[in-house]
């Protein structure tokens, strides 16, 4: 490509988190540029967060139907190249379908889907667009997990035997000690928006997600016990799961929103015959990898002995940290290759690219349903419906 994509955004207005950190990631290498957004349900809100990111005024929206339907009628060097998706989950299938029938590539936020059945119908659609879907399980990222997936496909770890996927969080024990609800009460804990899980749909399926991205390996079936600690929730906020997966490898998965002191620490051990490896998100540029027979080493991020997997998503020399919002742009930076290929009439390459695709949403929503499923079963073992 001799020119920046253009990039539309649905949701992320003002006061949101993920919609900012979103932007910043497309733009860190200088190949995307937002142009178009419908930022908000609230039109005036959508306005005023247009006139914040200094857009054309006829590029900002009140409806995202409206935006891609107006967007698609541009000429061809004018539209927008991909929307970014960050509304609830409820949406994102509804949103997705109207930019794909526009002709429009699409960048998602997870859960692809409110549902399983939702998200087989969607991946069917995709298949059948031609088009890019990229979903942001932005945690496969960081160089040092895609260095972490290298060792595994290399062998170097002997056959696998057991994995062992952590996400601890604790900024809901504060509602503990809260005498009316606040704002941890939010759309998370709503089913009718959010779907049939909190914590395991949320962040549990990156631990799952960040397993099978490395391993490369399907879950079998799943024994789950999920747990809603906080009085008058609706959802789970806590989830205990034992997993089989492929080829006799055993797992552990937890995801917790009431871990007290705990913030993001999502981190995943892998064992294999011959070593292990081991990565702490909270301590994102190192990766752990440990033989029987000689002293754990330490492997960090922007060193020569780094792999071309890693080295290909690396932006600064070692000693200068990269953490979360560079692993997202990675993301970013893998569908932007695919984007200007479909624009080119060169996608799919032969080879693949290296992001999170329609495949990763299904199988997310069949964990997500499937441990949902076990844990109203007595934490029964349950086979994923992908």
């Amino acid at each position: 490509m001799n020119r920046k994509l253009r990039m539309g955004m649905v949701g992320g207005g003002r006061g949101a988190f993920i919609g900012a950190v979103h932007r910043m990631a497309a733009n860190l290498d200088g190949k995307i540029e937002l142009v178009a957004g419908c930022f908000s349900s609230d039109p005036e809100k959508s306005r005023a967060s247009g006139e914040d990111l200094f857009l054309d005024p006829s590029r900002v929206y009140t409806s995202y139907a409206d935006m891609a339907a107006k967007e698609a009628a541009l000429p061809a060097d004018q539209r927008i190249d991909f929307v970014s998706i960050v509304v609830r989950n409820d949406l994102h299938v509804a949103v997705a379908k109207t930019f794909l029938a526009a002709g429009i590539n699409v960048i998602c936020e997870k859960p692809m889907s409110f549902s399983l059945a939702e998200g087989k119908e969607f991946a069917e659609l995709v298949r059948k667009s031609g088009k890019v879907f990229a979903l942001t399980h932005n945690y496969t990222g960081y160089p040092m997990v895609k260095e972490a997936r290298a060792i595994v496909k290399s062998g170097r770890l002997g056959r696998l035997l057991k994995i062992v996927a952590e996400y601890p969080q604790g900024y809901a024990s504060s509602a503990f000690k809260e005498a009316a609800p606040s704002k941890i009460a939010n759309w998370r804990m709503d089913p009718s928006i959010s779907g049939v899980s909190n914590c395991i749909g949320d962040i549990g399926s990156h631990a799952e997600n960040l397993a099978r991205y490395i391993t490369g390996l399907e879950i079998e079936e799943l024994a789950a016990e999920l747990t809603t600690f906080i009085p008058g929730r609706h959802l789970d906020d806590d989830g205990n799961i034992l997993v089989r997966y492929q080829n006799g490898v055993k797992g552990i998965l937890y995801a917790s929103q009431v871990s007290s002191g705990d913030e993001n620490n999502l981190n995943i051990r892998v064992y294999g015959t011959e070593g292990s490896i081991e990565w702490h998100q909270e301590h994102p540029n190192e990766l752990v990898v440990k033989f029987p027979d000689k002293p754990r080493e330490v492997w960090r991020r922007g060193n020569s002995y780094n792999g071309p997997e890693a080295t290909a998503f690396t932006r600064l020399p070692f000693g200068h940290p990269e953490a979360f919002i560079e692993a997202f742009a990675n993301v970013y930076l893998a569908a932007a290759e695919a984007i200007s290929d479909e624009i080119e009439g060169k996608f799919p390459r032969p080879e693949g690219y290296d992001f999170p695709d329609v495949d990763d949403g299904i199988a997310g929503m069949a964990f997500i349903e499937a441990a949902v499923a076990s844990s109203k079963n007595n934490a029964a073992w349950t086979k994923p419906g992908h």
